[in-house]
């Protein structure tokens, strides 16, 4: 019992490792993945790189093909291109066991040493990262190493030995036991390392521990099939797509375990590394033999999963998605992109608020009040939902935390902007309604400060998209000269007050019309201050 619950503790610590590498990994690449895939993704060859690539970097394929979902829901990647991802995942889930392969004795500790001296006491975010990095690759081995230990005591029972005998003569049974362990743990990284520290251990035959490579790669699917269970059809077709890539390759390979054990058998006297050997040119293999069907492969997937007949309502958002959880740096850019979406939309209804203004038009008014419900409220609430449940939960930095609070700032501002273009859409219906007019002098000055307010949110939606320092200091200065616009009309709206000039029932609607595009300039003033403090 206790060489069990060494074996589980190993474990946990070889999955911690791996996380913590993944993280560090991940953050030390910061938001470049979204940008390697956006140039990946245009050709079938460069998607297969990218997929080794990430999934090296982040050591979890199901986390990737999770990630993938997420962006084919949110219509940024094509079912085609997925699978061509896919298939270089399939090639990058073997580097760690190629890594954890290697026995480096003692350097481990130093690596502990030294990647918690730096985590604790890097005055730098980057020394930090590579410390992290650090502990995690000695977390790595140090589990290793323990279930390495461990596993001799624990085969010897009669129960175990019998079992690990008879896996080695129907690898069936090996590929079965791989699909629940895998399912279980959900990580075919630490399925694959446990079979290697069984191997260092010398407790398991190599064809038992093949037969446990082919059922990981099965087992690697669950994650991705669980995530598409409450996904679009796209999304669905992708999981499809996956287990009809690892279950074919499992049933090309499986008839020839016995060659293919001679031929592993070649290729290094060291069982440990004769595994990681056959998980790589298993999944290499897979690949190569895989990659001139991505066509058949995307219309099988649609064959099994047809689109919906029945109409669904249109989606609110178009990049973000729940299934971007736990990759922190692709949803923040993914919520960034929706925000500047949502800004435009907002710059667009405060072009429209002019014109059904000073023109007098109630179409347009009503056009600005429905967008304002139909799209800004929801998509103010989704973009604030995205950023507390599926980036804040999933765990993120201090600088990513500082961006996703700049995120719902800016996502607050620009509401606040819809809002103040729906006051000045029913100032429109209250002056066709009552027939209240607006004097020339009064349309000049309007239209004065509409396009005042225009260019500040504009410049200011600029320098959010950009990160522009310089523009977010120009918006300030703009904010300065609206004030001053402000004060002179106001003096001018007076003047004529008292003159007879303007009709005294314009009076009202005249100076909120002044106070909410004022607002407007201030919350556009807010997005660039926000801009200069990364807040």
């Amino acid at each position: 019992m206790l060489a069990l619950l060494t074996v589980i503790g190993g474990l946990a610590l070889f999955l911690f490792g791996i996380k913590m590498l993944s993280q560090g990994m991940e953050q030390l690449a910061g938001g470049k993945i979204q940008e390697w895939l956006d140039k990946a993704t245009n050709h079938p060859i460069k998607g297969a790189t990218f997929g080794a690539v990430a999934t090296a970097l982040v050591q979890s394929s199901g986390l990737l093909m999770i990630t993938m979902i997420g962006l084919i829901n949110a219509r940024l990647l094509t079912l085609e291109q997925a699978i061509g991802v896919m298939l270089g995942q399939e090639i990058g889930t073997t580097i760690t066991g190629q890594l954890v392969a290697f026995d480096i004795g003692n350097v481990r500790f130093v690596a502990l040493a030294l990647g918690f001296t730096m985590l604790e006491f890097g005055s730098e975010r980057r020394w930090q990262r590579y410390g992290q990095i650090l502990l995690g690759f000695g977390l790595i081995f140090t589990g290793r190493e323990l279930m390495a230990e461990t596993v001799k005591p624990l085969a010897a029972n009669p129960m175990v030995a019998g079992w690990l005998e008879q896996m080695g003569q129907t690898p069936l049974l090996g590929v079965l036991a791989g699909v629940i362990l895998t399912s279980i743990i959900q990580s075919s990284t630490a399925t694959t390392g446990l079979v290697i520290a069984m191997g260092a251990g010398g407790v398991i035959t190599l064809p038992a521990a093949i037969g446990f490579i082919y059922g990981a790669n099965i087992g690697s699917c669950i994650m991705g099939f669980l995530a598409s269970l409450r996904s679009s059809p796209a999304g669905k077709r992708a999981s499809v797509a996956q287990i009809t890539i690892n279950v074919i390759g499992v049933l090309l390979f499986l008839p020839f375990i016995t060659p293919y054990t001679g031929l592993i058998e070649r290729t290094s006297p060291d069982l440990a590394r004769q595994i990681a050997n056959a998980h790589t040119i298993f999944n290499v293999g897979v690949s190569l033999v895989m990659f001139p069907f991505v066509k058949p492969l995307t219309a099988f997937s649609r064959l099994i999963v047809p689109d919906k007949e029945e109409t669904e309502a249109p989606k609110i958002t178009q990049f973000i998605d729940d299934h971007l959880h736990g990759v922190s740096s692709v949803a923040i850019k993914q919520a960034a992109r929706e925000l500047d979406r949502m800004g435009l939309m907002a710059l667009q209804m405060l072009e429209l608020s002019q014109q059904a203004l000073l023109n007098r038009e109630d179409d347009t008014a009503q056009e600005i009040l429905r967008l304002e419900r139909e799209f800004c409220d929801p998509l103010c609430d989704a973009i604030e939902r995205f950023v507390d449940s599926v980036i804040l939960e999933g765990g993120v930095d201090s600088l990513e935390r500082k961006r996703c609070f700049q995120l719902k700032n800016v996502n607050v501002d620009l509401e606040r902007v819809a809002d103040h273009t729906e006051n000045l859409a029913e100032a429109t219906q209250d002056c066709i309604y009552h027939e209240v007019p607006f004097s020339n002098e009064a349309i000049v000055d309007l239209s004065r400060l509409f396009e005042q307010s225009h260019l500040s949110l504009k410049t200011a939606l600029e320098a959010f998209r950009a990160g522009d320092v310089e523009l977010a200091k120009q918006v300030l200065r703009m904010e300065d000269e609206m004030d001053h616009l402000t004060l002179s009309v106001r003096q001018g709206h007076l003047q004529r007050v008292r003159l007879g000039v303007c009709h005294p029932e314009a009076d009202v609607l005249f100076v909120e019309t002044i106070r909410n595009l004022e607002r407007i300039s201030d919350h556009a003033d807010n997005i660039a201050v926000s801009v200069l403090r990364k807040v």
